[in-house]
């Protein structure tokens, strides 16, 4: 009986073992439910590979920008390079070895850099200019002609800069001048005449006619500048005799024409200014033809109606030579050159 209730107890022990909670959770644990759960993401995750293969293999696959098109995502950045190319950025050019040519700027835009000696005229271009030639007579010559010697006396006075003569030439640096008396003065005729004048002893001296000598001054006298008189005698004389006689210098610049100050279309005073030979007419352009002004004892010609102010003149000296000046405007009281001279004799 005794070895029958051992078997029984060991029986029991054993049961006792398998039915407790610890043991229970362990094979629980290990026991089917563990293998579904691995056999179930084994399957996610075989069907999940296989949709994968499909779609990328795939004949309907759709590109990279396309897909991200659709759902609303912004493209790669490298994609968007290639085909946006007002998002890329800025290529960098090489500067070119030969420059490229400019355009040239249009006239209405195109700067000047200033002179560096302000001008208060406007450049213009030279006026156009006709030569005829000519020969002395006794009608353009007046009473000072060519090749003859006039005798008379010599005086002085204290010329200055010639600014208030009666030539009205304006003021001027040359002090070799002198006053023509009123006779030979000629209602201004002889002025901007260039004479010798000689004294009894040798002596010789050349100046330029710019005043007029009135009463006492005989005819055949000359009041020189205080300068023009010390290269013939000693001051201290006073008076001295001379000879005199016309002369047409060699070297001489381009005269000018100047336009009285008032000077207008319907009014106008022409001035001669810097002739090698004295001027005896001065004419304008009216209907086709020539018309003379008359001239001042001032020394200018005088258009009291107004015909030919800021036309082509016609200017002709002693010898018959005439110049023919075209271009010339209306501008009072400035000198416009004409780039030309009468011929010296």
């Amino acid at each position: 009986m005794e070895p029958k209730d051992l078997n029984v107890a060991a029986r029991s022990h054993r049961s006792s073992r398998r039915s407790s909670p610890r043991s229970a959770a362990r094979a629980s644990s290990r026991g089917p439910g563990r293998r579904t759960a691995l056999i179930s993401v084994a399957a996610v995750a075989a069907v999940g590979l296989a949709a994968s293969l499909v779609i990328a293999f795939g004949p309907d696959r759709e590109s990279d920008s396309e897909a991200a098109g659709k759902v609303g995502n912004a493209p790669a950045a490298t994609t968007s390079r290639a085909t946006d190319p007002s998002s890329a950025a800025p290529e960098r050019k090489k500067a070119s070895p030969t420059p490229s040519k400019s355009p040239s700027p249009s006239p209405s835009t195109a700067k000047t850099t200033p002179s560096a000696t302000p001008t208060t005229e406007p450049t213009r271009p030279s006026p156009a200019v006709t030569r005829q030639a000519g020969s002395a007579s006794g009608p353009l010559a007046g009473r000072i002609r060519p090749g003859v010697d006039y005798e008379g006396v010599a005086t002085f006075y204290d010329a200055g800069t010639g600014e208030g003569g009666a030539c009205s030439f304006g003021a001027s640096d040359d002090v070799m001048t002198a006053a023509m008396n009123t006779t030979d003065y000629e209602v201004s005729k002889a002025c901007g005449a260039y004479v010798r004048v000689r004294a009894a002893g040798g002596a010789a001296v050349t100046v330029r006619i710019t005043n007029e000598c009135p009463a006492p001054c005989k005819p055949g006298q000359l009041d020189l500048s205080a300068e023009a008189f010390a290269k013939l005698a000693a001051p201290s004389r006073g008076q001295i005799p001379i000879t005199w006689s016309l002369l047409s210098p060699g070297a001489a610049d381009p005269m000018s024409i100047r336009y009285k100050t008032g000077s207008s279309q319907y009014w106008c005073g022409i001035q001669v200014i810097g002739h090698r030979n004295p001027v005896a007419r001065l004419e304008v352009r009216d209907d086709g033809g020539w018309s003379a002004l008359p001239r001042t004892e001032y020394n200018y010609f005088l258009s009291e109606q107004g015909t030919g102010c800021g036309g082509a003149l016609r200017i002709t000296d002693i010898y018959g030579e005439r110049l023919t000046v075209e271009g010339l405007a209306v501008r009072p009281d400035v000198a416009q050159a004409t780039g030309t001279q009468f011929t010296a004799r």
